[in-house]
């Protein structure tokens, strides 16, 4: 925001207008660790691309009402304050918990909390859109990659079987007579539905005054592009099977897709244009409505309600800075599973499975065999982390069983089961994969702020009160498994007798290498 725009809108000496321009902008630096993971989302992902230009836009946005805002004046609004406060509160969880997303939502309500402190409550509600509409800079939106890609599939198999073209579905695969297609990422139709989502925010406010229109139009530009991405990916297969797999494979079906999709959006804001609101009688109205000016308080006032939202802004990076000083722990990690209990015994591997989680501080693998009944073969696998940063967490998005891409299993199954064991119940995750060496029967769950949790939710929320209590970010995701032929009940007796003997024993293993 450029410092003579603000003197202009605030009315207001250059002294003080200097000081409003460095209480906008230091949200920034405070926050540069944030910015830079945001922009970092925006150039690796070309779903976030278009991100770059919300601020640009915002900007553009309170240029337009320039008029308006020159005959307002800016004054401290000490209530924000308070609202700043509760923001940065929030930040502080989201790094805590390391939640990316938290972080940036966070930090961008702390940019808008920041300027309605500063610059008031009259001027802050005539600039509310463009303020809010930085929130739409927050890469967000991948949550729902999976339950898009199962509507387009749905909508393309129903799609071609009311065509008359027989389909065999496996999934989100599916076979016709003349080839195979799966919807994967890439034909989700996310970016379709971010983009047409910002889109229709801005035209909607430019374009109407009824907050009924407005909304009406919202939910028109998040039905619309979900509704023809099914069409996007029907019509794509049709291209391919009548031209016998020559036409729109490979790269150029996404092609198709972009323009459709531009088709789409251009038919979608034609129609939105035909209802736009009359014009007001006077458009000078609100100017001249607003020509109430209220006489600035002193350079040295604002000063120092400068110096109290900045302390207000800052706390939080320099308490969190704090905190993983006190949260370090020296003692190096010990994970020893000897002496198993019951009649298991080491055993030569069984299988190269490995989980796709990322790198921890420590980590090892171990195979047993039941003595007593030698056809019964588990596997441990355990995950500690300590420290935890960006690309090493315990509880995030890209851990999975199997990479996403280039893995020689098969995910077959996904549930959560619960686990009967004499004076206690264990939830883990039950996962079933497939591979050309059999398959497997995997139970995991993580151990965190010395218990045991299987959903991530409830992971994220022990791992923050576990860092609020001065008790570290250590926490490890364990994994028992045992191979299966044909059904997985055998392997569920088989790992249920196994922690039936040594859960206590990996429960006090890592509770020894937990902060005290």
């Amino acid at each position: 925001m450029r410092a003579d725009t603000l003197s202009h809108a605030a009315h207001a000496p250059l002294p003080r207008t200097l000081l409003m321009v460095l209480g906008l902008i230091a949200p920034l630096l405070i926050y540069l660790g944030t910015v830079q993971s945001m922009v970092g989302i925006w150039d690796s992902s070309e779903t976030f691309t278009h991100q770059y230009m919300i601020l640009p836009i915002s900007l553009w946005l309170i240029w337009r009402d320039r008029r308006r805002l020159q005959q307002m004046t800016a004054q401290p609004f000490p209530p924000a304050l308070i609202v700043l406060l509760l923001c940065g509160f929030g930040w502080l969880l989201g790094t805590l918990a390391d939640v990316q997303v938290v972080r940036q939502y966070s930090f961008v309500a702390i940019v808008i909390a920041s300027a309605v402190a500063l610059l008031g409550a009259r001027i802050s509600r005539a600039i509310a859109f463009p303020l809010f509409f930085l929130l739409l800079a927050v890469p967000f939106g991948e949550i729902f990659i999976e339950p898009l890609i199962g509507i387009t599939a749905d909508f393309t198999v129903n799609a071609l079987q009311l065509t008359g073209i027989p389909v065999l579905r496996e999934g989100n695969t599916f076979a016709i007579p003349s080839g195979r297609w799966s919807v994967v990422e890439a034909c989700s139709g996310v970016r379709y539905l971010i983009a047409s989502v910002t889109l229709g925010c801005l035209y909607a406010h430019i374009t109407y005054r009824s907050w009924k229109r407005k909304a009406a139009f919202l939910l028109v530009s998040m039905v619309v592009p979900v509704i023809a991405n099914g069409l996007r990916a029907y019509m794509i297969v049709m291209i391919g099977h009548l031209s016998g797999m020559r036409l729109a494979v490979g790269v150029d079906h996404l092609i198709y897709g972009w323009l459709f999709f531009g088709l789409v959006t251009f038919i979608m804001f034609w129609i939105g244009g035909r209802w736009i609101d009359k014009p007001l009688n006077d458009p000078h109205a609100a100017i001249v409505q607003s020509n109430d000016r209220q006489a600035p308080g002193g350079t040295g006032k604002y000063f120092l309600f400068l110096l109290l939202t900045l302390a207000c802004t800052g706390i939080w990076p320099v308490y969190a800075w704090y905190m993983d000083r006190i949260d370090a722990v020296s003692t190096p990690i010990s994970l020893n599973p000897a002496g198993q209990a019951g009649p298991w015994h080491n055993s030569p591997a069984f299988s190269n499975w490995q989980p796709a989680f990322s790198p921890a501080s420590a980590e090892i693998t171990r195979f047993y065999s039941n003595g007593a009944q030698s056809a019964q073969q588990v596997g441990l696998s355990l995950r500690y982390y300590r420290d935890q940063h960006q690309g090493a967490t315990l509880v995030s998005s890209v851990n999975r069983i199997l990479p996403e891409k280039n893995s020689p299993w098969t995910r077959l199954t996904n549930t959560v089961h619960t686990v009967e064991l004499p004076g206690r119940q264990l939830a883990v995750r039950e996962e079933s994969i497939q591979g050309a060496g059999g398959s497997l029967l995997i139970w995991r769950w993580y151990w965190i702020d010395r218990r045991f949790v299987e959903n991530d939710y409830l992971a994220k929320l022990y791992q923050t009160r576990s860092r609020l209590t001065m008790h570290g970010d250590d926490g490890a995701a364990v994994f028992v498994f045992a191979p299966y032929s044909d059904k997985p009940e055998q392997a569920r007796q088989t790992l249920q007798a196994y922690l039936t003997d040594n859960l206590g024993a990996i429960e006090a293993m890592l509770n020894a290498n937990g902060k005290h």
